[in-house]
């Protein structure tokens, strides 16, 4: 491997380092909703975040806070040490439509009317803030 190479595969590996990510699959509320909560966090910085979501009276809102904090964890976990304040923010925050339930509440003379019990998948992505990004 030519020493080029080595020193982009090792910047690679070091920004991957830096990021880390948290899944949440199936939450039982409508993609909807649960965009209105992402958009509220996006782009803060995780502590910041973390008091907003604490005092929203959205109920997707305890969802995304128990999200946020599993992702703080895991980039404490992947980096070694503990995170301070000011130094993660939330890069990445999106919601996806996921599986819908159909079901069927009777209705008069013979009818149904038609529920769909939906759900979502939600993707976290925080890493660190750098000067360079402080500039743009």
């Amino acid at each position: 491997m030519s020493a080029r190479k080595r020193i982009s595969a090792e910047q690679r590996k070091e920004n991957r380092r830096e990021v880390a990510l948290a899944v949440l699959k199936n939450a039982p509320s409508s993609p909807r909703k649960m965009r209105y909560v992402a958009d509220m966090v996006r782009g803060m910085e995780v502590f910041k975040a973390l008091g907003v979501l604490k005092f929203s009276s959205k109920e997707a809102s305890r969802r995304v806070e128990k999200l946020l904090l599993s992702a703080i964890s895991n980039w404490e976990q992947k980096n070694e040490r503990k995170a301070e304040t000011g130094e993660l923010y939330i890069k990445i925050i999106s919601v996806d439509e996921g599986a819908t339930l159909k079901r069927l509440r009777p209705a008069p003379q013979g009818r149904g009317y038609r529920i769909r019990k939906r759900s979502n998948h939600v993707t976290i992505v925080v890493d660190t803030y750098k000067k360079e990004q402080e500039q743009n």
